[in-house]
């Protein structure tokens, strides 16, 4: 019988360059022996409902697109209760999952990693029992702020690093204060900014803290960032210095390697989760269900075991 793919793609990713080589994606597949059923998403979320109801049997889901799309794709599959290898296309403006993995930014070189490639078990994360985020869930300061910072000045800096040095004033940072519970431990602190993330890159940043070496994407466990309040511009200096070194060592920030966090704040608080808006809460517990799903790509790096 036939192998079936599902070709699921964002028109819109990555200017919708894509479009450009889908004639030859297809192909590549029709050449490997697969029967392609190509997909094209209508609007945010389409991707996650067409996944979710997806009917018919099918090898592989191949998402072309964003980190956007690729969390839809993960979020409609956990949803269904299907476990079905996913191939994954990165052809957005950042791609920071796909970095993180090895995963080719040349789509042809792609496509035949995933004909050629093997499954891989890769780590998920749940907020509050139904919110799926394939790599960061974050809160705070520069959730805002638009990914399409200049690369040369994110690659020198680091993106959180080049927003935190454009505030020329403490007052500009909204802090947030917050009751953290991490495994056994208890704890308040006043932060302007948190992520938990599966990733070596979050934004285009690659720098983050924490080593890069110790960052897999199938260990069970995130890595969570807290950025305290700064009270003064000693501080916000610390700060700044400590993200554009890539280290934690300070004070003024919090890290942990842990597979459940939970965090409380008095005020609903706006969550972004793969870069897109995920809610507003005041009570966030965020779980990693180790190797919930499959990815199907050669293995390039060792953040897959």
């Amino acid at each position: 019988m036939t192998n079936r793919i599902l070709l699921i793609y964002n028109p819109r990713a990555g200017k919708g360059l894509f479009l450009n080589s889908l004639p030859g994606v297809i192909d590549m597949f029709v050449k490997a022996g697969y029967a392609v059923e190509v997909y094209p998403t209508q609007a945010a979320g389409d991707a996650a409902e067409y996944i979710r109801n997806l009917e018919g049997e099918y090898n592989m889901i191949v998402p072309a697109g964003g980190d956007g799309t690729l969390d839809e794709v993960f979020t409609g599959m956990i949803a269904s209760g299907k476990r079905i290898p996913i191939g994954y296309i990165p052809v957005g403006s950042t791609n920071d999952y796909a970095s993180s993995i090895g995963i080719s930014s040349n789509i042809i070189e792609c496509v035949g990693d995933i004909i050629g490639g093997t499954r891989h078990g890769v780590d998920v994360g749940i907020v509050n029992d139904s919110h799926v985020f394939v790599y960061v869930a974050a809160f705070g300061a520069f959730t805002q702020v638009s990914y399409e910072t200049n690369q040369d000045m994110k690659n020198s800096l680091g993106h959180i690093a080049y927003i935190l040095e454009g505030v020329r004033r403490l007052g500009d940072i909204k802090s947030y204060p917050m009751r953290v519970k991490i495994d056994d431990r208890v704890f308040q602190q006043d932060y302007i900014f948190g992520m938990v993330t599966n990733s070596i890159s979050v934004g285009g940043m690659k720098n983050l803290p924490g080593k890069e070496s110790e960052i897999m994407l199938d260990d069970g466990v995130f890595e969570a960032t807290l950025i305290h309040t700064p009270r003064n511009v000693i501080e916000l200096q610390e700060i700044i210095g400590a993200l554009m070194s890539g280290t934690h060592d300070t004070d003024m920030i919090d890290y942990f390697k842990t597979d459940h966090i939970e965090l409380s704040t008095k005020e609903p608080l706006p969550w972004t989760m793969d870069g897109e808006y995920g809610g507003t809460y005041t009570d966030v517990k965020v779980v990693n269900r180790q190797k919930a799903l499959d990815l199907v790509f050669e293995k390039h790096r060792a953040t897959i075991s």
